[in-house]
């Protein structure tokens, strides 16, 4: 099965880390308890100052200052309770143990500052570097592309240092403003190689091949190369991999071509209202040409009059969801927008609609292109800047 590129992490391993952080963070306060349950039983006579004491030291190893000083206020707690309920005030193993309990806080909170403080340092240097390589690889769109002006807009989900599947790129070419929309599934390294590969077939092949739909097989050859390549990826990451891509064409007839292999379906804002341009006849994403069996691919053409927008982009726009689970109404948004816009303040309004219905919480990553298109004066005007 000619499956492509997927960079994936198992199933379960991100939902298994995150398990044993937090039973590692219960651990201090578990021993915390167990001591009072042991103290305030018959079974006080087993020596527990030295699991007390030990209590900030474990929560500084993966709760930082602030669960530091906690654990050390549970610890402190429950020896002064212990100390009390077995009358054990004037002894010298009660001083002792407040005492080691102090130095070891002491030495958690610093040490667990520093720790912090140096991970955070280096998380922020590998962020830098992810940012750079995904300007590098999604270069920002020029505002004006022969017949259309142009805007994109890119939104990493979450805090981490991930770069995320998703692509698009625009080019003008001898047929007209080519634009390209994607998403490999994933994240990670392995997913911004299948990025970087599949936007260089399309920023090579756009420019050379009259045919839409073979910019398109030259792209999912490009993958299946690679994919090829013995040892170079995991075989278990390969065998489930697939990509999604959307090719747009806008020549100087007043139609736009699209040929979808399994992506969204983009929408064509026209008179104030918005259109679905849904395939006629579905094809599979890249990488799952074996499991279809339909007949060749050829593009679809829908009108695209100057005054109209056409929105190409990937699934974390229309699969983000609010806290009562519903998706993001992405046409109403569109709808909703003025129309006396640029293409960037409209996606920066898109933008700020997504973040107020997610309230800042993005599941996925979001990748979108805006385009316009002019009319003959307004091409003359601008002057049509090359890509």
């Amino acid at each position: 099965m000619g499956l492509l590129l997927r960079s994936r992490s198992r199933p379960g391993a991100g939902g298994h880390s995150r398990i044993l952080l937090t039973l590692a963070r219960c651990v201090p306060f578990a021993l915390a308890l167990a001591v009072l349950v042991i103290e305030l039983t018959p079974a006080h006579f087993v020596y527990t100052g030295p699991f007390l004491v030990a209590t900030p030291a474990l929560a500084a190893v993966t709760m930082g200052p602030k669960g530091t000083l906690s654990a050390a206020a549970l610890a402190l707690a429950i020896s002064v309770t212990t100390a009390t309920y077995n009358h054990a005030w004037g002894t010298l193993q009660v001083y002792t143990n407040f005492t080691a309990l102090v130095m070891v806080t002491m030495a958690g909170f610093l040490t667990s500052g520093a720790v912090r403080t140096r991970r955070q340092s280096e998380l922020d240097h590998v962020r830098r570097i992810a940012v750079a390589a995904q300007k590098v690889i999604l270069r920002p769109v020029p505002e004006y592309l022969g017949q259309v002006r142009a805007a994109s807009l890119s939104l990493a989900a979450g805090t981490g240092a991930q770069i995320g599947g998703d692509l698009y790129a625009a080019a003008k070419t001898p047929y007209g403003v080519r634009l390209m929309v994607g998403d490999v599934r994933g994240k990670g390294l392995g997913a911004v190689h299948a990025v970087a590969v599949a936007l260089g077939a399309f920023r090579e092949f756009a420019h050379y091949e009259d045919d839409l739909v073979e910019v398109m097989n030259r792209c999912a050859a490009a993958l299946r190369r690679e994919v090829a390549v013995p040892g170079a990826y995991d075989q278990e990451v390969l065998m489930e991999g697939f990509t999604t891509a959307l090719l747009a064409q806008v020549s100087d007839e007043h139609v736009v071509h699209l040929v979808n292999r399994g992506h969204p379906p983009p929408l064509m804002l026209h008179r104030g209202r918005v259109e679905t341009l849904m395939p006629a006849s579905p094809l599979p994403p890249l990488g799952l040409e074996d499991l279809f069996a339909g007949p060749p691919a050829k593009p679809e053409s829908y009108p695209f009059s100057p005054g109209d927008r056409l929105l190409l982009y990937t699934d974390g726009v229309i699969e983000a969801r609010n806290r009562d689970r519903e998706f993001f109404a992405l046409a109403q948004a569109m709808e909703e927008m003025s129309a006396r816009t640029t293409p960037a303040e409209f996606l920066e309004g898109l933008h700020q609609a997504l973040i107020r219905h997610t309230e800042g919480r993005l599941a996925d990553d979001v990748a979108m292109i805006l385009v316009d298109r002019l009319d003959e004066e307004d091409t003359e005007h601008t002057g049509a800047l090359p890509a």
